[in-house]
């Protein structure tokens, strides 16, 4: 779970990001802006980050606040299941990333499996929706819904991209060093026990 005072942090961004949206008081929108700041702050002070990076990653949109989408890819092989090397960390994770806009569920995991595994799937069932602030370390500043997906191996093989430097199908038991932003030993056993049981339900905060 998310310390409480980036929980707090984060709720004041959300406030403030909607008040300078929908508000037209000019003293209400300073009011907000105060606010915004301060949450940028509150931010810096506990991760002794530069307040300019804070407001870079934490006060740069517009809007009404939505968290972001991870989409997961979970291909089995066998009793295996499929891994990539993050360039970025040198640590291994399920396959994935932002969603695109332009792009559905399904598509967005087909797609994100072929960048960084060089494999064909296909989507097949929706195993979890997951606030990563309740499972995934480091917490992010900003809301992340992580949604996996068991997806069925076609064709491919791996090519090495500016994303990730090598895939492999691990067991369970024998899983590489994990990059724990981005998938979780508790996240892949889940995938595991979704992938045996075809009545599994999906899982979701």
């Amino acid at each position: 779970m998310e310390p409480k005072w980036l929980s707090w942090a984060k709720q004041l961004q959300s406030i403030a990001q909607a008040g300078l949206t929908y508000s037209r008081d000019k003293y209400d929108m300073e009011r907000f802006q105060q606010i915004r700041d301060l949450s940028a702050e509150i931010l810096s002070e506990h991760t002794e980050m530069d307040i300019e990076k804070v407001r870079d990653l934490f006060c740069n949109e517009t809007g009404y606040q939505t968290p972001k989408v991870d989409i997961r890819g979970a291909v089995f092989q066998g009793d295996k299941i499929l891994l990539v090397k993050e360039s970025i960390d040198g640590c291994w994770t399920i396959p994935g990333g932002w969603a695109e806009v332009n792009l559905s569920v399904k598509e967005n995991v087909v797609k994100e499996v072929m960048e960084e595994a060089g494999l064909n799937v296909k989507p097949k069932r929706l195993i979890a929706v997951l606030d990563a602030g309740r499972h995934n370390q480091p917490v992010k500043v900003y809301g992340i819904y992580k949604i996996f997906v068991l997806c069925e191996l076609i064709d491919g093989a791996f090519k090495k991209n500016i994303e990730t430097e090598d895939s492999g199908f691990f067991a369970l038991t024998d899983l590489p060093p994990l990059s724990f932003g981005r998938t979780t030993e508790e996240q892949i056993a889940m995938c595991f026990e979704a992938k045996s049981n075809e009545n599994f339900a999906a899982v979701f905060d």
